[in-house]
């Protein structure tokens, strides 16, 4: 099981009508009504960027998303991304490499690393950045969850960085 029993206790629910909800998500149609997260959510009050992409990616997209990662970072954006395999981790570990910022939106309940490979770097998007979801602690990951968690790091971020996408990909359909 992915769940992070010792994170639990950590949650920190955000609702709509709470001053830290970011503004700009506030602004999409279909604005989540509350954020769960753990982490620092100072953070949401960053100027934003996603850095997302295929699952499976070339040695060149890798290097690319961790490139493009420190450069946001470093600028000062906080880098958002979903936490998947292939560039999404690339663009968290870019930022996290170089002293920036970065914030993990979940298809899960906030305490479960998803996916499982990703253990050490949920555990470090924890504690040197914010791991948030709409769905509650305990949520297994479905399929219909990762498009809606796609128009969430759209609606938090001013920038989109797509790197290797498919052509059915869920980047290209949140950009």
């Amino acid at each position: 099981s992915g769940n992070c029993n010792t994170c639990r206790r950590n949650v920190i629910v955000i609702e709509k009508s709470d001053s830290r909800y970011p503004q700009q998500l506030r602004m999409i149609s279909d604005s989540p009504e509350r954020l769960y997260c753990i982490g620092d959510v100072g953070l949401l009050n960053m100027p934003m960027a996603a850095v997302i992409g295929s699952r499976k990616c070339s040695e060149y997209g890798k290097q690319t998303a961790m490139a493009v990662g420190k450069s946001l970072g470093m600028a000062g954006a906080c880098v958002v991304s979903g936490m998947a395999k292939g560039i999404d981790s690339f663009g968290h570990l870019g930022a996290l490499k170089h002293g920036g910022k970065t914030i993990a939106v979940l298809g899960c309940g906030v305490d479960i690393c998803y996916p499982a490979e990703n253990r050490k770097l949920y555990d470090q998007i924890c504690t040197e950045g914010l791991v948030i979801s709409e769905y509650p602690p305990g949520t297994a990951p479905m399929p219909y969850m990762f498009p809606q968690r796609n128009r969430i790091i759209a609606g938090l971020c001013s920038v989109v960085t797509v790197i290797e996408a498919g052509r059915d990909s869920g980047a290209l359909i949140t950009a």
